[in-house]
């Protein structure tokens, strides 16, 4: 890693390319360059044929210069650092602070280039890349330029460990909206290496975080659920949450419950609990008949101008 300082005073983690990946690089981009340079130099001998040796050799140092300088500095200026060699060993050139080059970098390397590549078959660049800690070559140095890895070694991601079937879809009404990301990194981390953790170490750390996850929810934790299978149906609920917004057409990751404008008087029994669910034998109240309006009595005639008294689902007493 190579510790470079933006000017926000971000620390930028990049790694540099090092002589090898920089050699296969330049020596794939010399492969192409020369072979375009043989292509041109024998299609302008053909036409220059009929004018006299200094006008020949004018043209050959031109085709030269054009081709194995001009063309090099256009394009890692259009492509901002990443020729054909580079983009296939996944190199890129960028500046000291971390940003996209511009003309006068590539314009800098490009000279150089002449003289460390062309001039001396790269002996000096690969002296200079070997001193250096960043593997820089001169090129680089004075055009404050710098070779990156665009392409990391890729990290192998550990699976995390389903839930217990018996806990799908329990969790379904928890809020989770007040649960930080740092929590939600130290659970996944804890579920993906507690098998190589010390049993009673691997025990006290899914409860601390069990704890820290209630907290955050702000509703009880399940009775009788081990805190390693309450944190994994969490996170299993996270994650079909986020897949179903990403997926299924942005439905609302948590629908709070909304209260039902009349609810039957309670009765002695068992009631669920905090998590939805019902113990056995619980109380379902009948349903409540409708409403019959009253009957006028004769005689009696209704006022005027009253507001008319809005329906409250009662039926009123006979």
């Amino acid at each position: 890693m190579s510790d470079l300082v933006t000017g926000d005073a971000v620390v930028l983690g990049l790694r540099p390319a090092r002589l090898p990946s920089r050699a296969l690089a330049i020596f794939l981009d010399l492969l192409v360059y020369i072979t375009g340079y043989l292509i041109i130099s024998i299609g302008l001998a053909l036409a220059t044929a009929s004018l006299d040796p200094a006008a020949q050799a004018a043209v050959s140092v031109a085709s030269f210069l054009l081709v194995l300088v001009g063309v090099p500095i256009a394009v890692e200026t259009l492509s901002h650092g990443r020729s054909l060699g580079k983009l296939a060993c996944g190199l890129r050139v960028v500046r000291d602070d971390g940003g996209p080059i511009r003309f006068r970098h590539a314009l800098v390397r490009g000279a150089m280039g002449v003289v460390e590549l062309l001039g001396t078959f790269g002996a000096i660049a690969c002296i200079a890349s070997l001193i250096s800690a960043r593997g820089r070559r001169l090129g680089d140095v004075f055009a404050g330029a710098l070779v990156v890895r665009e392409r990391a070694p890729g990290v192998r991601v550990m699976p995390l460990p389903p839930p217990p079937p018996w806990l799908a879809g329990r969790f379904s009404g928890l809020d989770l909206s007040a649960v930080p990301d740092g929590l939600w990194l130290a659970i996944r981390q804890y579920l993906t290496r507690m098998n190589q953790l010390d049993p009673q170490v691997g025990a006290a750390m899914a409860v601390r975080l069990a704890d820290d996850l209630v907290a955050r929810t702000g509703a009880p934790a399940p009775v009788g659920v081990p805190a390693a299978a309450f944190l994994m149906a969490v996170v299993h609920e996270r994650q079909s949450r986020d897949a179903a917004r990403a997926f299924g057409g942005g439905a609302p990751a948590y629908a709070p419950p909304v209260a039902p404008a009349y609810a039957p008087p309670a009765v002695p029994g068992p009631m669920p609990d905090a998590w939805g669910q019902q113990g056995p034998g619980a109380y379902v109240p009948p349903a409540v008949a409708p409403a019959t309006p009253p009957v006028p009595v004769p005689g009696e005639m209704p006022a005027t101008g009253a507001p008319p008294r809005p329906a409250t689902g009662f039926a009123p007493p006979g």
